[in-house]
């Protein structure tokens, strides 16, 4: 049989033991500590390496000392911490085991303040299983403390325990812990569904690969057999993209739990394991590169590129002042350059510098959107972005510019013996400048009033106007063809 936590409301005197990583925490903090190294640079990422010959011990104590973690903003199981405060309120002792290294288990216990006491790894003792188990037996005595666990490493201590709690548990480990303790106490959180895997992935972010469709589009080279590989390449950057966004928010967890929207992230909140973001990236890059195969050996280079390129992004550049916008405005423009590769569509000068400009004006209203957005909070500048509050009226003007510039490139296009070729009427094309005028001024007028999201892509889509606009704008070119 098994209880449930509102079942064990009675006085027990016996000791509170709570296992820290998936339990206490919904999340591990060896991963913690490696993808808050893993940006560091190569010294520490090598040094770690290094470590591994020492044993995993050793590797966890590297890492948590070169780790710099906010233990406040990490994500605690609120029904594990229900548990401890109702353990304390009737006065008995809690104490906090775990694998993890002694600088995460003390930092915790002093953030917290409500354990009694701790046990936790060293740099050559790895405090798991068997192990674990030996210690508290010292510690308690054999059945003289209850164990909250989440995994098969706990099971030598929860035979060992008066009484045991699983938290989150599978399936097989919940048929192996009903058959040592068949009145184990279930704590679980429940189950988020889908919806957190759609939000790793970034689904609602696959319209931008719409951009590979461009090229097909204003070629008017409108073939099933261009229309079938546009698809095939729209899938493959979706995977591809989808990698990165998931190799970017396990990267960012510090600084996405300190924002206030960021924070519900799958990661940042632990909805979804960090190993198993680790799995992810490498699983969808393998997918996207196995459909950019039946495509072209340009494409795949393409591809690769982008990759390489916003992968860069997220570890370095997007530290960088205005390097960061130039670098989204390439990666935007990257997708319209796979399409005609894909396509094997000759892609325009006009068409590419037009994308670049209006791409990067986004790029910087995204950019103003976030600094407007610490400055109505009464935040400092952020340590791990090389932009200021101050900076707020120079990015806003940068976005004025390189979208005026835009239009005008579009204007030269308009005018240039390139479009007499594709339209029969051409001088339709003149009313696409004044839609262009007032969606971007529209755009910084939005962002100015806070009425704007940190993306201004995602705000069109969701936004009326916009879509207005975007349907003006495709009516005009149907009249010109």
């Amino acid at each position: 049989m098994v209880a449930k936590a509102a079942d064990t409301e009675f006085l027990r005197d016996k000791p509170l033991v709570v296992d820290l990583d998936g339990s206490l925490l919904l999340t591990d903090m060896l991963y913690e500590s490696f993808f808050n190294v893993l940006p560091i640079g190569f010294h520490a990422n090598f040094a770690a390496v290094r470590a591994l010959t020492n044993g995993k011990a050793a590797v966890k104590h590297h890492l948590a000392q070169t780790s710099e973690l906010d233990y406040a903003t990490l994500p605690y199981n609120t029904c594990v911490m229900d548990l401890i405060q109702s353990a304390k309120a009737r006065g008995r002792k809690v104490y906090l085991a775990t694998a993890a290294n002694a600088k995460h288990a003390r930092a915790i216990a002093d953030h917290l303040g409500i354990f009694d006491g701790w046990f936790a790894s060293d740099e050559k003792t790895n405090l798991s299983g068997s192990l674990k188990a030996e210690i508290l037996a010292a510690a308690f005595g054999k059945n003289g403390f209850d164990y909250i666990g989440n995994g098969p490493s706990d099971f030598p201590v929860w035979e060992i325990a008066d009484k045991a709690y699983g938290v989150d548990l599978s399936n097989s480990v919940k048929r192996r812990l009903v058959a040592l303790k068949d009145n184990y106490i279930a704590l679980d959180h429940g189950n988020a569904g889908r919806r957190p895997w759609s939000k790793a992935l970034r689904v609602h972010q696959y319209v931008k690969n719409l951009l590979v469709f461009v090229p097909l589009a204003t070629s008017h080279q409108f073939t099933l057999a261009n229309i079938i590989t546009d698809v095939i390449a729209f899938l493959a950057f979706c995977a591809c993209a989808s990698a990165v966004y998931v190799l970017n928010d396990l990267l960012d967890l510090k600084s996405d739990r300190a924002h206030a929207s960021k924070r519900a992230r799958p990661f940042a909140s632990g909805l979804i394991q960090l190993r198993t973001g680790l799995l992810m990236v490498p699983a969808l890059l393998l997918f996207s590169l196995m459909l950019a195969t039946k495509i072209s050996l340009e494409f795949i280079g393409v591809l690769v590129g982008y990759f390489v390129l916003t992968s860069a992004y997220s570890f370095y550049l997007k530290r960088k002042m205005l390097v960061d916008v130039v670098v989204l405005a390439m990666l935007y423009t990257t997708r319209i350059v796979a399409g005609g590769v894909a396509s094997e569509i000759q892609i325009s000068q006009w068409l590419f510098i037009f994308s670049m400009f209006i791409f990067t004006s986004l790029a910087l209203i995204k950019r103003y959107v976030e600094l407007a957005t610490r400055l109505d909070c009464g935040l400092p500048d952020r340590s791990d972005r090389d932009y200021r509050i101050g900076d707020l009226g120079v990015v806003a003007a940068l976005a004025a510019a390189a979208g005026l510039n835009a239009i005008t490139i579009f204007a030269l296009y308009v005018t240039s013996p390139d479009v007499q070729k594709l339209y029969r009427h051409p001088r339709a094309l003149w009313l696409i400048c004044p839609i262009l005028l007032y969606w971007i001024g529209r755009a910084l007028m939005m962002a100015h009033r806070r009425l704007m999201d940190d993306d201004p892509i995602v705000f069109a889509l969701r936004d009326r106007i916009s879509a207005i606009a975007i349907a003006s704008i495709a009516a005009v070119v149907i009249i010109a063809i």
